[in-house]
């Protein structure tokens, strides 16, 4: 059986789809871009503070489904240039420990939801 999550500590979705599903231990999430929860303004300051603000969505989510990011077990990040690459994946690495994070992939896309430069979506197990 599915559980649908959802926190305002997030950004609400902008579409026809939920934060994130939970289905026994398992939470697969959307992808989070920089909306700030609150405003639901774009924070696009640079790719670090944009960065910064997805990955603080995607922990509200896993708060709400009563889970951190040690429970992250793959994540997807789509960035719009692989020139951010570096600096996504240094704000990126301060949420997780190198030692246990999850498996990844990064891909280059020809355009994100309200021409954003990144999102990230996760699947965490508990």
């Amino acid at each position: 059986m599915k559980k649908i999550i959802f926190t305002t500590n997030a950004p609400a979705p902008i579409g026809p789809y939920n934060q994130a599903v939970l289905v026994g231990n398992t939470l697969y999430t959307s992808g989070q871009i920089a909306l700030h929860p609150e405003t639901g303004e774009l924070v696009l300051t640079d790719i670090e503070t944009e960065t910064q603000q997805v990955m603080e969505n995607m922990k509200a989510v896993l708060a709400a489904a009563e889970m951190d990011f040690s429970h992250v077990v793959k994540t997807t990040i789509f960035i719009m240039s692989m020139g951010h690459f570096a600096r996504i994946n240094a704000v990126y690495g301060r949420y997780f420990d190198e030692k246990t994070a999850p498996a990844r992939e990064t891909v280059q896309v020809a355009c994100l939801p309200k021409n954003v430069n990144v999102e990230i979506s996760m699947i965490a197990i508990k």
